[in-house]
């Protein structure tokens, strides 16, 4: 390794400066705090945990995700967090043992093998919330509504939401009929959205006409408001799961357009991006000139059934330095002070006193801080120390 090469970060890895830094943790706080006005508590899960708690529950997609390491103590296999998901809902399962319904909230930093999308970090901020305890349509309501009142105090404009559901694809699959071996194809191709290549696959099954009609007509149920006519027509008589499915996104698409009227809506009734655990509703969001999804949520009922405790949840995440690179943050800077760096006990006091009332107070140590840099200069004035301006 040469000298010029220990600078280098991994692909994927990013550091931000103290411009950048200021920006993030503006809006962290700003997020968190918006949070907890809608009674979300804030957890601290750690970094790093034993692998089989980490991915328990989370599914294969996750767990490719994850970076594994040896812990040198216990000489166990252990995990660094890819996402909060698993740690928050072992948190409410096996931690608060509450009955009723819990709403948390977490910000920190995940690591990850890959990063989403050609453009995405390995090194995300995360934050997001969680709500577990309430199966209905309200909750699941309350965390999208949530998660698109961050991305406007966050200050993203022209977000387009995409809807989902994940009993559509699974019932639509489950009434077909297909082997196993048949699902896991149909969803690389639902993925990838080959439509050629999905309609000569189909061609090669011994599946009846209905069954082929319905797996033929679901990666095309996509686009705006219009595509829930379509796929109700489409989808008619498949099972009742998909009927209620169905019922569930057009209800979130009119109180969507109710309360955020300049959100667009988008629907893909055959998505298969979400992680495996999710078990309903799934939504993402995009703004233009980003291809990844800014936040992405959904429903994940029964994770914490492997601590002991099966719970509904639903949650979202998103992450803050995506967000600081798409919106016009504007971090309000303390009036600087630039200050004598004399052993004076009246000035350190005077020095004290300012920082408290909200000044940055930098001492001068060398001839390289220039006064004109700052608003405001301590001079002496006497035995005491007042503030003079600079500009």
């Amino acid at each position: 390794m040469t000298l010029a090469d220990r600078w280098l970060l991994p692909d994927g890895v990013d550091e931000a400066l103290p411009k950048q830094a200021a920006k993030i943790e503006h809006l962290r706080r700003t997020l968190l705090n918006l949070h907890e006005s809608w009674g979300y508590q804030l957890v601290i899960p750690p970094l790093i945990e034993y692998l089989d708690s980490l991915l328990i529950g989370a599914g294969s997609d996750l767990e490719i995700e994850t970076f594994k390491v040896i812990d040198q103590l216990s000489g166990r296999l252990m995990g660094i967090r890819a996402d909060f998901t698993s740690q928050v809902a072992r948190i409410d399962a096996h931690c608060l043992k509450n009955d009723g319904v819990q709403r948390l909230s977490y910000c920190g930093s995940v690591l990850r093998t890959t990063p989403a999308g050609l453009d995405g970090t390995r090194s995300p901020i995360q934050l997001g919330a969680e709500l577990y305890g309430h199966s209905g349509i309200e909750s699941d309501l309350e965390i999208l509504s949530l998660m698109l009142d961050t991305l406007t105090h966050a200050g993203l404009s022209k977000v387009v939401l995409d809807v989902g559901h994940i009993d559509v694809v699974r019932g639509v699959m489950a009434a077909s009929g297909l082997s196993s071996d048949q699902e896991a194809k149909l969803a690389d191709l639902y993925r990838a959205k080959g439509l050629p290549e999905l309609e000569a696959f189909l061609a090669t099954t011994d599946l009846d006409e209905n069954a082929k009609q319905w797996l033929s007509a679901l990666p095309r149920l996509c686009g705006g408001v219009e595509v829930l006519d379509r796929a109700e027509a489409a989808l008619s008589g498949v099972s009742d799961s998909v009927s209620n499915a169905l019922a569930q996104i057009r209800a979130v698409a009119e109180v969507v357009s109710t309360r955020f009227a300049s959100v667009g809506l988008h629907f893909d009734l055959s998505d298969m991006e979400s992680y495996s655990y999710h078990t309903g509703l799934v939504f993402a969001a995009y703004v233009p000139g980003h291809g990844n999804a800014v936040a992405r949520g959904g429903r994940y009922n029964f994770i914490g059934e492997v601590f002991g405790r099966s719970r509904p949840a639903t949650g979202f995440s998103t992450d803050v330095k995506t967000l600081v690179s798409l919106a016009d943050v504007t971090v309000s800077e303390r009036s600087s002070v630039l200050a004598p760096a004399a052993h004076n006990d009246a000035l350190w006091q005077k020095i004290q006193s300012l920082r408290l009332e909200g000044y940055r107070v930098i001492q001068q140590l060398d001839d390289s801080t220039n006064a004109s840099d700052f608003d405001f200069q301590l001079v002496a004035d006497g035995s005491d120390w007042k503030l003079v301006s600079v500009k």
